[in-house]
């Protein structure tokens, strides 16, 4: 009896012994799996966190030089293509157009003088001498001349007062708003930005390992930091060139490049343009907002959605 219940007793260590190996064998195969996923994830997956909502940016600037009279918007204001966003001195341009039409009805008289004369002139026949007739011919053809050139200015002085009201091209939101009235704005002198509302995109800096899974036309995913809902976009183009930073010109117009020695060779950062397709309501699109951008590749297949890279 005493040998039968010592019997079992034996088995123990090689019962713990297989637990510890299975074990142990469970914890390598764990670690492989979760290895192989976070390779997978982080070096093979076309997704990065490295994206910005990007947008163009309209530089508002009045093409005539004056004084401020009045500012009609306010930073982040909402504008619409053609509002009036400022104006630049429309009394002087006012009083220059007038002067400009002043100068055609004076011209219109000279004209109309130096033709009557000519006229006068030809009807005289052999009474005038041909040096008198062709001087009075170049006066009238002057006095024609400056006639059109007083009727242009006209047009100038229109044209200058018109664009004294200083309108949006765009539709989208005040931004950078630097004018008061009474400021001296020179010509060419930006006075606000409008960031365009209507050509919102997204750029993610994808690693260059990953183009090979990223193909123009491929749906994409993406994530704006602090929100929920995603953004539905399609990849609309690949950047066809990045600085090289290591690359000068010398003076003799050769190459010059600079010896690295970094065991580790990081990957270059290459912007993918995302068009968008589909933005929830409940998303409000700022141009600079940070972005995580997965792309899906061509099979069909979701790439990771969140994370980062």
């Amino acid at each position: 009896m005493a040998s039968r219940s010592l019997a079992p007793t034996s088995f123990r260590p090689i019962l713990i012994g297989i637990l510890r190996v299975a074990i142990t064998l469970a914890v390598v195969a764990l670690a492989f799996v979760a290895g192989r996923a976070m390779w997978q994830r982080y070096e093979v997956d076309p997704w990065t966190r490295d994206g910005r909502v990007r947008a163009d940016v309209v530089k508002v600037s009045s093409d005539v030089p004056g004084l401020v009279t009045r500012v009609l918007v306010r930073e982040n204001d909402r504008v619409t293509k053609g509002q009036v966003l400022f104006e630049v001195d429309t009394p002087r341009y006012r009083l220059a157009l007038a002067q400009a039409q002043a100068a055609v009805a004076s011209a219109q008289a000279t004209a109309a003088d130096a033709h009557s004369q000519l006229r006068r002139a030809r009807m005289l026949g052999d009474l005038v001498s041909a040096e008198e007739r062709e001087a009075l011919e170049a006066k009238a053809e002057t006095a024609s001349a400056s006639l059109e050139a007083a009727r242009v200015a006209v047009n100038v002085a229109r044209l200058n007062l018109e664009r004294t009201l200083v309108r949006a091209t765009v539709n989208g939101y005040v931004a950078n708003l630097l004018l008061k009235p009474g400021d001296y704005l020179a010509a060419g002198a930006q006075g606000l930005a409008v960031v365009d509302a209507d050509t919102m995109w997204i750029d993610g800096y994808f690693e260059e390992t990953k183009l090979p899974r990223i193909h123009v036309g491929d749906r994409a995913r993406v994530l704006l930091m602090g929100e929920t809902s995603p953004i539905e976009g399609r990849v609309e183009s690949i950047a066809p060139g990045i600085d090289d930073r290591e690359r000068t010109n010398a003076s003799n117009q050769l190459a010059s490049v600079n010896p690295t020695f970094n065991w580790v060779r990081l990957a270059q950062r290459v912007p993918v343009r995302i068009a968008l397709v589909r933005v929830p309501q409940d998303i409000r699109l700022i141009a600079g907002r940070t972005a995580t951008v997965d792309v899906i590749d061509g099979a069909g297949r979701t790439v990771h959605a969140g994370g980062g890279s």
